[in-house]
């Protein structure tokens, strides 16, 4: 039998979104389709990823923050190939890995903090599932505690403490014994714990959607209280750990924290293969595997898969050799220092929220009338929309793929690979200025962008106009230029009209207002 992947990937070159589109998510492909970002790419290395065309595009979101390494690292694929070509044996499950057993040894010496054994996955999700049943067994209570915007993954468990609608709704009823306290508020979280039914909280340290992080001090408090009340403090590093936030754990940069439990993923995968791990308490784990009929009571098919231990072990090899956690401080500090430097020249620009490179850049509503009144509009019509007007020009003009931060959220998110240099941050830099210049034009690309994608939006959602009717929202189709029938390129933003000067367009009143912006 011959198999030849060269000659698949060739005959099929150019149909990712046809074959898609019949045979897995064409809402998914529509949606990219929809904000330009519908790219085949046929190589990636390190940070850069380059398309059908040839084109070459820096890689800022880093696969939701897994490259930590950056993409197709020699060492990491070396290790994975060397792995198949051994002929070693795989998931036997009657035995004992020797390559679980060695990564466990690494990754206790990393994290220390008496967190003496080791459960392997295959996601983050799997960790968070895997924790959740660890509270409930070693504690003998119900209740798990979570921050609200919080994100811990989409499995049946992981969505009850998923802080955001978007991805709850539709998927009701949720299981009970889930309650939310408000984000890094300590008075609120002793209030939930001192109802004496708490399991466990499970607290991101920097929360991935939003890039939200907490008062220095409230993680060490928190788990303080947590064991005052007899629950586990269990710490969500999913995204953050592996030298994301500079450490090799972000609660590393956060005093005496004292968790329960730490959950890894993603970036110890080196990009390739799909691996976790929950580490945690040996009283905790004796309480779970507490006899011998109980010695696989949590199990899965997959894990401590041979492929997987090697991608960890390699990583980890690359992250010493490499010192990533130093890049990622020196990196992030470079583009947080520049982004900085931009937020007096640029009204939209709020604030920057930085730990090494997992940075949120957040977008609010400017001062000058002109501009206000244009984030308004763009607001009432989707409050999603907004920061497309980033992230498309972005990608568009400067092949830069970025990512928006949350649903509903005007913040930019970057999470690129650990591996980037500096003229990579200075190559975001320049691009990402001449965006905020663009977006303080007003009409120009970047707003007729917004009304591109508001209106195929609605098209697509067989509306003519946003679902509830308010001043802002009429004054919003007024902008779009209805009948929806019109080509794209029809009357556009110049509709806008001053609330101040209504007899004239927007942009020709109070232009004093922007002119500071170049």
């Amino acid at each position: 039998m011959v198999f030849d992947l060269a000659n698949i990937l060739e005959k099929n070159r150019g149909q990712a979104d046809s074959l898609h589109r019949a045979h897995v998510n064409p809402k998914w492909m529509q949606a990219l389709k929809l904000i330009g970002f519908d790219r085949e790419y046929v190589r990636a290395q390190s940070q850069y990823l380059w398309d059908t065309q040839g084109n070459r595009y820096l890689d800022m979101i880093g696969g939701y923050a897994v490259c930590n390494v950056g993409r197709n690292h020699p060492l990491v694929c070396k290790a994975l190939t060397d792995f198949l070509a051994s002929q070693a044996p795989s998931m036997v499950h009657f035995d004992a890995p020797l390559l679980a057993g060695i990564l466990a040894r690494q990754l206790k010496g990393r994290v220390g903090r008496d967190l003496d054994r080791v459960f392997f996955t295959n996601s983050g999700t799997e960790g968070i599932e895997a924790a959740i049943k660890f509270c409930r067994c070693a504690t003998g209570k119900p209740t798990l505690l979570y921050e609200s915007g919080s994100f811990h993954g989409l499995s049946t468990g992981s969505l009850a403490m998923n802080g955001c609608a978007s991805f709850r709704d539709g998927f009701e009823p949720h299981p009970l014994h889930f309650r939310a306290v408000a984000f890094n508020d300590l008075a609120a979280l002793e209030r939930e714990l001192a109802r004496g039914d708490v399991a466990g909280f499970v607290v991101e340290p920097i929360q991935g959607k939003g890039v939200n992080v907490h008062s220095y001090g409230f993680l060490a408090e928190a788990s303080r209280l947590c064991h005052k009340h007899g629950a586990l403090f269990v710490v969500d590093e999913i995204q953050t750990g592996i030298g994301r936030t500079g450490s090799f754990l972000a609660i590393d940069q956060e005093g005496a924290v004292e968790p329960d439990m730490v959950v890894l993923s993603k970036g110890l995968s080196g990009g390739h293969v799909p691996v976790g791990a929950v580490l945690c308490r040996t009283v905790v784990w004796e309480k779970v595997f507490s006899r011998l009929d109980r010695a696989v009571v949590h199990s899965s098919t997959f894990h401590m898969g041979g492929l997987a231990m090697v991608a960890g072990l390699a990583t980890l090899a690359v992250y010493d050799d490499e010192q990533l956690g130093d890049r990622s401080t020196q990196m992030g500090a470079l583009l947080r220092n520049g982004l900085e430097a931009m937020i007096p020249r640029f009204e939209f620009i709020r604030s920057i929220r930085q730990r090494g490179l997992m940075i949120g850049i957040e977008f609010g509503k400017p001062s000058s009338l002109t501009l206000r009144t244009a984030w308004r509009i763009t607001n009432a019509l989707d409050d999603n929309l907004f920061i497309q007007a980033v992230t498309i020009p972005l990608m568009n003009e400067h092949r830069i793929l970025s990512q928006v931060a949350g649903h509903s959220m005007s913040v930019l998110k970057l999470t690129p690979p650990l591996t980037i240099s500096l003229d990579d941050v200075q190559h975001f830099l320049a691009s990402f200025e001449r965006v905020m210049v663009g977006l303080h034009r007003l009409p120009g690309p970047a707003w007729d962008a917004l009304r591109h994608i508001a209106v195929n939006a609605l098209r697509a959602r067989g509306e003519s106009a946003p679902r509830n009717d308010t001043s802002d929202q009429r004054e919003a189709v007024e902008w779009l230029g209805a009948p929806l029938s019109a080509k794209d390129g029809d009357e556009n933003i110049r509709h806008l009209r001053d609330p101040a000067e209504p007899s004239k367009p927007l942009n020709e009143s109070r232009q004093g207002h922007q002119n500071h912006h170049g």
